[in-house]
């Protein structure tokens, strides 16, 4: 009784594919999107800064940071 390649990949390909299928996403790691828009950052950055939770430079690193994000 000889197989030939055909029957070989028949029987081996559904394997394969739901194997692969079973191992895709499986990690239930949670992707959101941000909705975070530049002006709503550089907002709650200034409040912040207002607030004495940041320094001067602190706050001027953190609005290049954003400003070059969004260009």
């Amino acid at each position: 009784m000889s197989l030939n390649l055909r029957t070989v990949a028949r029987a081996v390909l559904p394997v394969v594919l739901l194997l692969g299928l079973s191992a895709c996403g499986g990690g239930g790691a949670k992707v959101e999107a941000s909705t975070t828009t530049m002006g709503q950052e550089l907002m709650d950055l200034d409040a912040s800064y207002k607030k004495g939770l940041l320094s001067e430079d602190e706050y001027n690193s953190a609005r290049k940071k954003i400003m070059k994000k969004y260009n």
